[in-house]
């Protein structure tokens, strides 16, 4: 249903924390300028857990509004309150999304047969498409391959975002979900090598800074092109590493910020991006080809 690079976008705030449109419509408009493939909507990357119901809808509604169908979008609905996630995708459908992608439930520590009976309970309650969401280093839960399996039988679940890295564990997903499953990369370091092995793309942090390389590596790699895409990819290797010295997303909003894009602006319990880091984040920007000076 989807390919290539699904930018995971951020979500502007001016230097109190309020949520800043026009810089989104800035960013829509960017995006799709620059031929990224998708832009998913408060996922991680746009700070869904200090967002309320109230506002993480709203910034879907205008998402949606503002890509004015010329780009899928891609909602972040995830909660670990079954509940609530249901509530937020449904929203998400409402507002005219393409898609939502659901993180699997973060804190409570699920069991194997609590998450598969909590995505179930989502996808039965909204026929929206739905897109799984594996980062065990942020949720402190891994769902597994064999119950990703289980839910692959569930006609709206489409696909999966799995961001270990693993290279072992996307293989085992692809042999066991074939067909049934569109397998995305959640790791921009690892993401061309996922995508060579079968995978349908990248749902990308560096994609915010670097849009049109990220596109341009992931149709290179989905059309099996290893030399093209791997000149690519290195060429944003800078970016992967250096947009993870503090926790994502602080250090790619305040790249997007040093270009012009947003305003300054996150949420407690982040912070803004240590000075110490700052010359790192320009250097990658330099040599990335994404600013001059």
């Amino acid at each position: 249903m989807f390919q290539g690079s699904l930018v995971a976008l951020v979500t502007p705030m001016r230097e109190g924390g309020d949520i800043d449109e026009d810089s989104l419509q800035g960013l829509i408009d960017f995006h799709v300028e620059n031929h990224s493939d998708a832009l998913v909507s408060v996922g991680t990357t746009g700070e869904s857990a200090t967002l309320n119901e109230d506002e993480h809808c709203h910034v879907l509604r205008r998402t949606v509004e503002m890509a004015a169908g010329r780009i899928p979008i891609i909602a972040g609905t995830g909660a670990n309150s079954t509940r609530e996630a249901i509530d937020l995708t449904r929203c998400a459908h409402e507002a005219g999304a393409d898609a939502c992608l659901l993180v699997t439930p973060y804190y409570n520590k699920p069991t194997q047969e609590g998450l598969y009976q909590h995505h179930k309970a989502v996808a039965e309650a909204v026929p929206i498409p739905q897109i799984l969401y594996n980062v065990p280093g942020r949720t402190a839960v891994d769902m597994l391959p064999e119950t990703v399996q289980r839910l692959a039988g569930i006609d709206n679940i489409i696909g999966i975002k799995e961001a270990t890295g693993d290279m072992q564990r996307a293989r085992e997903i692809l042999e066991r979900c074939g067909e049934r499953l569109e397998l995305y990369s959640g790791d921009d370091a690892t993401a061309m090598e996922l995508m060579l092995l079968g995978g349908q793309g990248n749902i990308s942090v560096t994609a915010n800074v670097a849009p049109a390389d990220m596109h341009a590596m992931c149709a290179a790699a989905l059309a099996g092109d290893r030399d093209t895409a791997s000149v690519l990819n290195a060429r944003m290797d800078v970016l992967h590493n250096s947009l993870f010295v503090e926790s994502n997303p602080i250090p790619v909003k305040w790249a997007l910020y040093e270009m012009g894009l947003i305003p300054a602006g996150i949420r407690l319990p982040l912070t803004p991006l240590a000075s110490e880091h700052h010359e790192t984040i320009r250097q990658a920007l330099r040599q990335a080809g994404v600013i001059n000076q």
